[in-house]
């Protein structure tokens, strides 16, 4: 589960993220949508441990992120828009390496990353460098590590950037299943269309304030928008916010 009191983030005079307060609890995939700039990476971000709020609080399976930070951190896979990788390591070096920090039991390590491996298409290129990947392979061999050590929270920063068609797809089945077996999973996207498809919830950000929750219908029903498109939602809602503003 994941829980924000009252969060807010400030980079000097500019407040990236303002007062937000939300809960995800296990067994949902929540998606958070907004405009570029809108907040949504930052806030990701401290979800994740990365950055420190500036006010208010981030609690994981009911662990507080500011007291016990590791024992937070042990609990969430992290998957970043942008794979950073030790591309001089193989895939299955970079596993051992992701295992080690979570302190995967070693007797149990090399069946659990061929599994990951195999289940995301990269079991054949285990003994290859990373540098020699394509950026869709890199992001699927992030995703390997980021659920090697069965996390309880699965938090994603745009999830389908590089992947094909097939990639996607199986991204989203994935991310369905992990739901099914109580996993929270907190996803940012631009594409729409993946949210209204995959998603329990959405939650809409813009300026850096939480402007909408609830599932598709729900905010249907508080735009009145005509047709069941989250495209037409979410217009209507960040261009009414920037409207009153």
């Amino acid at each position: 589960m994941i829980e924000l009191c009252n969060l807010t983030k400030k980079f000097g005079e500019f407040t990236a993220v303002s007062d937000v307060t939300l809960t995800v609890p296990g067994g949902e995939v929540f998606g958070f949508i907004g405009p570029n700039g809108a907040g949504k990476t930052t806030t990701i971000r401290i979800i994740g441990g990365i950055l420190a709020p500036t006010s208010g609080s981030v609690r994981i399976c009911g662990i507080d992120m500011a007291r016990e930070p590791e024992k937070a951190k042990a609990r969430i896979g992290f998957i970043p828009d942008r794979p950073y990788l030790y591309e001089k390591l193989t895939a299955i070096e970079f596993l051992r390496f992701t295992s080690d920090l979570y302190g995967v039991d070693t007797a149990s390590f090399y069946d659990r990353a061929i599994s990951m491996l195999r289940l995301f298409s990269l079991e054949q290129w285990k003994d290859i460098l990373i540098e020699s990947f394509s950026h869709g392979m890199k992001q699927r061999l992030i995703m390997a590590g980021a659920l090697l050590h069965d996390p309880d929270v699965l938090v994603v920063d745009e999830p389908m950037v590089g992947l094909d068609p097939a990639g996607i797809r199986m991204v989203m089945e994935l991310f369905r299943k992990l739901a099914a077996s109580g996993v929270a999973v907190f996803m940012s996207t631009h594409t729409l269309a993946v949210a209204q498809d995959v998603c329990d919830r959405v939650g809409v950000i813009n300026h850096g304030r939480l402007i909408a929750v609830g599932t598709i219908e729900d905010l249907m029903e508080k735009t009145d928008a005509g047709r069941p498109d989250l495209e037409e939602v979410f217009f209507r809602l960040t261009q009414e916010q920037d409207g009153d503003g």
